[in-house]
């Protein structure tokens, strides 16, 4: 009997076959390696008890002036701003009606309420709000009284562009249904507010037939990028310590903090003094150290005002340090410039000297340069564009991307970064989601990657993660629609299912263990598989992170004789803190080793286990050549 030191390479390796890569790491789920060494993913857990409406695609922290810590929330239904746990809902107005615009009738018996409002320009789930209903409601003794009407409604359905439907709700959002009494219309002074048109939550390119709802447009018909063809994706910046929002395709908008977190965004080409301001835009970006306000896919101007198109291609610039001035003059530094290589801008990141912008093709850097001029863009690379808007982010090593088929690194050059990952990826991918792909950071993990959608999924599914410190590769699974590092706060924060997370804090999955954690070997042999081997016993090599509730970690060796074998599980061993060696019972030509968190004694789960693997030992010898 022998015992052998077994250290696997770090890292996962999937670019050939479980056998070919002996003596390294082959699949995991939420772990990660550290100083060479895997270890358990920290753990999640919810920073509310109240939730968000629709599904979040951006976060933005900022800290005001006076302290008060921000955290912006773009969903496909509405904006937030996130302040001491409350998510305060400052999406802009679109339009507000004139008293007596809006008329409402209801049927006997039934909760959907009809409401009548001429060129309404609404689409299915946008939000409105009514009021100046008369004090009866729709009719004295009605169910339908003044204070079901006066809220916030989301539209069921559009009858025509001149009516739509709600369903009627009292104030705590139970549905009320219409009685004999509810004859009336709501009286003649009744206005209604509506926000911004929601956006799509499922991403469908190109802007032709299939991009509105079912019966919208005639058969065949094309439609220019607009606020609601678009999947909803926001992009923000500071402006001092105000807000500057911008859903893509959609207009400009800026949140004052000194107004309080009551007030909505207002429309930033409609502030008094604002000029030649775009109405419409793909991303809005402020530039650092010159603190011009930039607006990429911006409207062109035709005459002295904006079209209210997008141009996808045209970058538009205001004047230094002040955000509502874009016409240029001899005397400021507003502008605009037009790229050239591809068709549409996709997305932009900040850098130290630089903005980074990326085409469907191409990557781009523009500079402050200073007056006549204002900005320069130089063409950095052609042939690898951007996967989606958010997919590019800045970290310690330069900037990061995923491009449609690589992964890339700018640090004053353009480099492939190399995967060893690169066909599970991109070989089991869903590229017609890919403007939902996210890249995000773990600094203090030296971790960089990209939260991206399985061929099979249209939402987000799982991620992948480089180690720019390291270099080495890691995946797994789990939903995640936006994400911020750490920094104004002290871990991470991400997003979904309507809620705000904190992450890498502590081992568990909101209070509950994390289920599926593990990580498994190539297939290893004695003697190039010319011999059996006979394995007798493990000496394991944990360091338990953390560990209250005497939970453990499992030993599974899985075996086979020949690469086109399935894999047999021949034994699972549970090792706590005390555990000196664990007996197993196996022969096979090849033999794989997998550790996962599993139950703990009382069947309760891992609560609060975190585990790093260090050198397990194997007692094993060759047994026979048949």
């Amino acid at each position: 009997m022998a015992l052998q030191k077994t250290i696997f390479r770090p890292g996962i390796y999937r670019e050939g076959t479980d056998y070919d890569n002996e003596g390294g790491w082959f699949d995991c789920n939420l772990v990660r390696f550290r100083k060479g060494r895997p270890e358990k993913f920290g753990g999640w857990n919810k920073l509310t008890s109240n939730t968000y409406l629709g599904t979040a695609r951006a976060l933005h922290p900022w800290v005001s002036l006076g302290g008060t810590k921000y955290l912006g929330i773009g969903t496909h239904l509405k904006y937030y701003i996130e302040a001491g746990g409350v998510f305060n809902d400052v999406t802009p107005i679109r339009s507000t009606t004139s008293a007596g615009d809006v008329t409402f009738s209801a049927t006997n018996g039934d909760a959907t309420i009809t409401v009548a409002d001429t060129a309404h320009g609404a689409v299915q789930n946008d939000f409105v709000t009514f009021s100046g209903v008369d004090s009866n409601g729709l009719g004295s003794g009605g169910n339908i009284t003044q204070a079901v009407l006066q809220q916030e409604y989301q539209i069921a359905t559009i009858v025509n562009a001149n009516s739509y439907t709600v369903e009627a709700k009292d104030t705590s959002g139970a549905t009320v249904t219409a009685n004999a009494s509810d004859s009336g219309n709501g009286g003649s002074s009744v206005v209604g507010t509506y926000q911004i048109s929601v956006g799509l939550d499922v991403y469908v390119a190109g802007t032709g037939w299939g991009i509105n709802g079912w019966g919208a447009g005639t058969f065949g018909s094309t439609s220019a990028l607009s606020l609601t063809n678009q999947l909803r994706l926001w992009t923000h910046d500071n402006f001092g310590e105000d807000l500057i929002i911008n859903p893509r395709a959609g207009g400009i908008y800026k949140w004052v903090e000194n107004n309080g977190v009551g007030t909505r965004a207002v429309e930033l080409s409609g502030i008094t003094g604002a000029n030649q301001v775009p109405t419409v835009g793909l991303q809005v970006i402020t530039s650092e150290k010159d603190r011009h306000l930039i607006v990429l896919g911006a409207d062109p101007v035709s005459g002295t005002s904006r079209t209210g198109t997008v141009d996808p291609m045209l970058i538009a610039f205001s004047d230094q340090e002040n955000e509502l001035e874009f016409e240029p003059t001899n005397t400021n530094t507003a502008g605009s410039l037009r790229l050239s290589s591809g068709s549409s801008i996709i997305g932009a990141v900040k850098s130290r000297q630089e903005i980074m912008v990326w085409t469907d093709t191409a990557l781009y850097s523009m500079q402050f340069i200073g007056p006549p001029f204002t900005f320069a863009v130089n063409l950095i690379n052609e042939g690898i564009g951007l996967v989606g808007p958010k997919a590019a982010i800045t970290a310690p090593q330069g900037i990061y991307w995923m491009s449609y088929n690589n992964f890339y690194v700018y640090n004053g050059s353009v480099q492939t970064i190399p995967c060893t990952v690169h066909n599970y990826v991109f070989g089991d991918i869903n590229l017609g989601q890919s403007f939902k792909f996210h890249a995000f950071t773990i600094s203090d993990k030296n971790e960089v990657g990209w939260f991206y959608c399985s061929a099979d999924s249209t939402e987000i599914d799982r991620y992948v993660i480089y180690n720019y410190i390291e270099n080495l590769w890691i995946y797994g699974s789990l939903t995640r629609t936006a994400w911020l590092d750490a920094g104004i706060v002290n871990y991470p924060r991400a997003v979904n299912g309507g809620y705000l997370y904190q992450q890498e804090n502590g081992f568990n999955d909101d209070g509950s263990p994390m289920t599926n954690v593990f990580i498994e070997s190539s297939d290893f042999d004695i003697g190039d598989g010319e011999q059996f081997t006979f394995i007798r016993r493990i000496i394991p090599d944990f360091k338990f992170l953390q560990n209250n509730n005497a939970g453990n970690v499992n030993i599974v060796v899985k075996t086979r004789n020949f690469p086109g074998d399935s894999l047999t599980t021949n034994s699972t061993n549970a090792i706590t803190e005390t555990t000196t060696q664990a007996y197993v019972r196996g022969r096979a030509r090849q033999m794989v080793l997998r550790f996962e968190s599993d139950d703990d004694a009382t069947g309760n789960g891992n609560l609060d286990i975190g585990w790093r693997l260090g050198a397990t030992r194997i007692d094993t010898r060759p047994d026979g050549k048949r």
